[in-house]
């Protein structure tokens, strides 16, 4: 077998396991109120970090540039209740005026 064939079906297992040990640990019982009330927050909080350190991050220092602004905009639009494809727009045409103006 080759070395990626053993990584493979080693990520396989592992993340069965994982994904297992949930339901069996439990058993069917609740979570007490104060776990569920951060498994329901969980989800959101991991997406606005994955969107923060990709919008600020470059490398190994924080960069403010134009995708920044594209963020904001996108931020408004969802505050405002616009449409999903209007957030895109809304947050590509940001992007780009904001390239257009830096360069």
């Amino acid at each position: 077998m080759s070395d990626a064939v053993v990584v493979l079906v080693g990520l396989s297992i592992g993340s069965y396991i994982l994904k297992a040990a949930g339901p069996l640990l439990l058993g069917g019982r609740t979570l007490p109120p104060t776990l569920q009330s951060l498994a329901e927050f969980a989800p959101a909080a991991m997406l606005a970090a994955l969107v923060v350190v990709s919008t600020l991050g470059d490398g190994s220092s924080i960069s403010v540039d134009a995708r920044a602004a594209g963020v904001v905009a996108a931020g408004v639009a969802l505050w405002r209740r616009v449409p999903f494809i209007g957030v895109v727009i809304a947050a590509s045409t940001a992007t780009a005026l904001a390239r257009a103006l830096a360069g």
